[in-house]
């Protein structure tokens, strides 16, 4: 979105700000969803997902939500690094035990999910689907070939 949505909020305002269509839309799937500064989605049975943003230097800001559609907690439990600080300041003993993907609280599949998000956030800003040009997917083809399927890419520990 253009840095001038969030102008003159906060970190923590915009975050609140740019997840409330996400709030409505699994309130309207009947999950019980709320905002837990400054990056949670959460139910009464656990986080759904989070968000994060990066305000980039040419006007944009980019924000992202990464909700669970469904998961075995055990392994995600095995493949996560979580520090036992970050546990302990969310007063967590484990982290596998606090998430509660969508698949459990709706009994929806995914792809109905995803048009039911898709719908809300239609009835609330609008949109239109546009379908990209050649030049736009042979660029992003060109872009994950030389960059995102390396093993380097792949493979790095941030």
């Amino acid at each position: 979105v253009p840095a001038t949505l969030v102008e003159g909020m906060s970190f923590v305002e915009s975050y609140a700000f740019l997840d409330a269509w996400v709030i409505r839309a699994l309130r309207e799937l009947g999950v019980e969803a709320s905002y837990v500064p400054i990056n949670d989605i959460v139910s009464p049975g656990g986080k759904i997902g989070g968000a994060a943003q990066k305000r980039a230097s040419n006007g944009a800001v980019l924000h992202h939500v990464t909700m669970s559609y469904d998961m075995d907690a055990s392994k995600m439990m095995d493949i996560l690094r979580i520090g036992r600080e970050k546990l302990s300041d969310k007063g967590h003993i484990s982290a596998g035990k606090r998430v509660d993907p969508l698949r459990s609280q709706t009994g929806l599949s995914r792809a109905e999910v995803v048009d039911a998000m898709l719908q809300s956030f239609k009835s609330s800003y609008g949109f239109t689907r546009v379908a990209l040009d050649e030049s736009t997917r042979q660029a992003a083809a060109e872009l994950a070939a030389s960059k995102y399927e390396s093993q380097e890419w792949l493979t790095r520990v941030p």
